[in-house]
């Protein structure tokens, strides 16, 4: 039985959707007027590592990650850049796309931008003023915060702490057009020079946090069964867009809130803000992207992650684990009889495997757990692979139980069972000079492939090959 733990609650409880075998899952997505760092695009894998075990265990997921490409940093970054903020999201939304996919995340069913839904962003907020929970003022537009009751249910913020935070940060020419220092911006009045959009209260640009509500409840309706984003997003994007959503709707705005937790570098959290970051479109010139994604997506995602290369390299070594054994069992595919006496015994095995995977994973997406039973079934595997003879059955069983279980984690083996005509010729022919004792052709040869990447094993049953 799937549990999640419930940020609204502080608690893990039994996952259960609105509609039965169906989920609609909201996932806050990047700012564009940058690359994405790792910590960005930690948020990105833990919730596609969760969408697609949902998915494993038969949900039909619809999938919103939204692009935010109205905002001061793309304003800015258009400014440096000498280009418009259109311009300046479209090279970075174009950007994310090939980061993301280079990292195996699959597209959203949906992933809408500001710019495309601000008549609905207009729509929305109207809705809030005319149920009296916003008001215009001098072409801004606020929401009351007090006025909503339930106010900190997700963040544990009292309005008596955001009384305090809004003394500390005072900005006097904003407060005087608030009734209360608290209160937050639905709309933002035009500044000279920047992109603005009409509206009933003037030219201008939404704030932040109503963007998500309008497309979260324009794509996936007024209730949505798990929202997530980082552990940064909790207060005050998240508390501020139940506020919202809740005061116009009247409906609860999410039954799950997910958060992933931070990537650190050297203990710190990683940001923008604070220049300690790694950008992935740098990181994956110089690392195997699935390395990278397998590092990320088998920690579980609430968990801090510490990026460093040492991580990355125990991340490598683990990886090259399960390739090794899955093309162990791909290359005694080739000689294996169709059944033997023992098949029943090794397919229990590997069923029992499954139930354990199944459990580990369905206490709360636990990948950590789930990626150690990984571990344990290719230890069975390569055992069994080292047999005389080997049955098809139990093979293709093994490698499709395997198979399915690493597409979780976002890493596919198709590459991994493709050598490419040379090699395959390099090969034969070093059987060959083996065969007629010419060592000095042979080791000649095995040089030649470790400079492809190519290891070479000598076994009873031929020669095996691995990517080093």
């Amino acid at each position: 039985m799937l549990k999640i733990y419930n940020t609204l609650t502080r608690q893990k409880e039994t996952f259960t959707p609105l509609e039965p075998g169906k989920v609609k899952m909201y996932v806050c997505g990047p700012t564009v007027y940058n690359y994405i760092h790792i910590g960005n695009a930690r948020s990105a894998v833990a919730f596609d590592t969760v969408r697609r075990y949902l998915e494993f265990r038969g949900y039909q997921v619809d999938y919103v990650s939204n692009f935010t490409d109205v905002d001061d940093k793309i304003i800015k970054a258009a400014k440096e850049l000498q280009l418009s903020a259109p311009e300046v999201a479209d090279r970075f939304i174009a950007a994310y796309r090939e980061d993301t996919t280079a990292l195996g995340i699959e597209a959203a069913t949906h992933h809408p931008r500001v710019m495309e839904n601000m008549p609905d962003i207009i729509t929305f907020i109207q809705a809030l003023i005319d149920k009296d929970y916003a008001y215009a003022a001098d072409g801004d537009v606020y929401y009351r915060t007090r006025k909503f009751k339930d106010y900190g249910k997700l963040s544990g913020i009292s309005i008596d702490e955001l009384e305090v935070g809004a003394s500390n940060r005072l900005n006097a020419d904003e407060n005087k057009k608030k009734e209360d220092p608290i209160d937050f911006a639905l709309w933002k009045a035009a500044k000279p020079e920047e992109i603005s959009w009409d509206s009933p209260w003037g030219k201008g640009r939404p704030g932040w946090h109503i963007e998500c509500s309008v497309m979260a409840t324009k794509y996936l309706g007024d209730t949505t069964d798990i929202h997530a984003g980082g552990q940064d997003l909790e207060f005050p994007h998240h508390e501020n867009e139940i506020a919202q959503s809740e005061a116009k709707t009247g409906h609860p705005f999410a039954r799950y809130w997910m958060h992933n937790g931070f990537v650190t570098l050297d203990n710190e959290k990683m940001s923008k803000s604070l220049g300690n970051f790694v950008l992935v479109h740098d990181i994956i010139k110089e690392v195997d992207p699935q390395i990278l994604r397998f590092f990320m997506a088998t920690t579980q995602y609430r968990r801090p992650i510490s990026y460093s290369m040492d991580t990355i390299e125990e991340a490598q070594t683990n990886l090259n684990r399960i390739k090794t054994a899955h093309q162990n069992i791909v290359y005694r595919l080739k000689d294996a009889v169709d059944q033997l006496p023992d098949d029943e015994t090794h397919l229990r095995a590997l069923a029992t495997f499954e139930e354990t995977f199944i459990k580990e994973m369905d206490d709360d997406i636990n990948t950590a757990n789930g990626i150690t039973v990984i571990y344990e079934m290719i230890k069975q595997m390569n055992i069994y692979s080292e047999q005389k003879t080997v049955s098809k059955v139990v093979l293709e069983k093994m490698q499709q139980q395997l198979s399915d279980w690493m597409a979780i984690f976002g890493i596919t083996f198709a590459e991994e069972e493709l050598l490419d005509e040379r090699i395959e010729q390099l090969i034969d022919e070093r059987n060959q000079a083996r065969a007629e004792k010419n060592f000095q052709r042979s080791d000649e040869i095995r040089d030649l492939l470790k400079e492809y990447g190519i290891m070479l094993e000598d076994t009873p049953q031929g020669t095996r090959w691995r990517r080093g």
